[in-house]
């Protein structure tokens, strides 16, 4: 289907984050609040000075210095620079079912269940649509519903 602009997203991302720890002198390893794959998804700064990717390692959530950062208050940044992401599953019953490469949307033609359309809602559905025995459709004042 075309698109004007830019298309849905198929997954979430967060904004990157950024972690702070306190240099001692002797400590060499810190544990990180998220887990990274690789000494690039971080950027690691020291009293101000951004570190050659050389001067530390990562695995999982443990970034390790080769030389302990110098003792201070709250001294050493991590930046994230990946961004987290998921996948993003819709509800079954927005998933719709299709035919012949997704060319066709097909839906059932009877309706089983009491629904409501509410007064601040629009719906439609391809027809024919037949309302069960015992089912009631209500389409309250100011709602519409269009039957194809």
């Amino acid at each position: 289907m075309p698109y004007i602009g830019t298309p849905p997203r198929t997954t979430f991302s967060s904004i990157p984050s950024v972690q702070q720890f306190n240099g001692d002198g002797s400590t060499t390893g810190f544990t990180l609040a998220q887990a990274v794959t690789s000494d690039q998804d971080i950027l690691v700064s020291v009293d101000g000075v951004i570190q050659d990717a050389a001067a530390y390692s990562v695995s999982g959530t443990t970034l390790t210095f080769s030389a302990a950062p110098a003792s201070g208050t709250a001294s050493i940044f991590v930046n994230y620079l990946n961004l987290a992401s998921g996948s993003l599953v819709p509800a079954d019953e927005n998933k719709g079912t299709f035919q012949a490469g997704s060319i066709f949307r097909t839906n059932v033609q009877s309706l089983t269940v009491d629904t409501t359309i509410s007064a601040t809602t629009n719906a439609s559905c391809a027809g024919p649509l037949t309302v069960a025995s015992g089912v009631t459709l209500t389409v309250a004042s100011g709602g519409r519903l269009t039957v194809l």
